[in-house]
């Protein structure tokens, strides 16, 4: 019998589908899902057996990796927000450091 728990990509911001999104807008290219990735908790598993949805995480690895990834990039975002002359206004960026930490909150969960 396999892992039966669901993981989270190692590098779970960059593989969430808004990322995937402003990518395909800026280079007019859309990867394919990987037929398989590395996780969080360094397992090589299914693209199938992974989610971006904290409800659906089952590895506390896993959970803890992508809570800690995503207050990281929310404190990254904040932080350029705060740069003169970036194309993202400062509330801009405190809105999406916003949703990335309640994720982090979530996956905490």
């Amino acid at each position: 019998m396999g892992d039966p728990h669901i993981h989270v990509d190692r590098k779970v911001v960059e593989a969430s589908v808004p990322m995937r999104d402003v990518m395909a807008s800026a280079f007019g290219l859309v990867a394919d899902a990987p037929s398989s990735v590395t996780t969080g908790c360094g397992l090589r598993v299914p693209y199938a057996m992974t989610s971006p949805r904290p409800e659906s995480v089952t590895c506390l690895a896993c959970r803890e990796h992508a809570q800690r990834e995503h207050l990281r990039f929310a404190d990254q975002v904040e932080r350029l927000g705060r740069m003169p002359e970036m194309e993202i206004t400062p509330d801009q960026a405190a809105k999406a450091a916003g949703r990335h930490r309640d994720l982090a909150r979530r996956f905490a969960t």
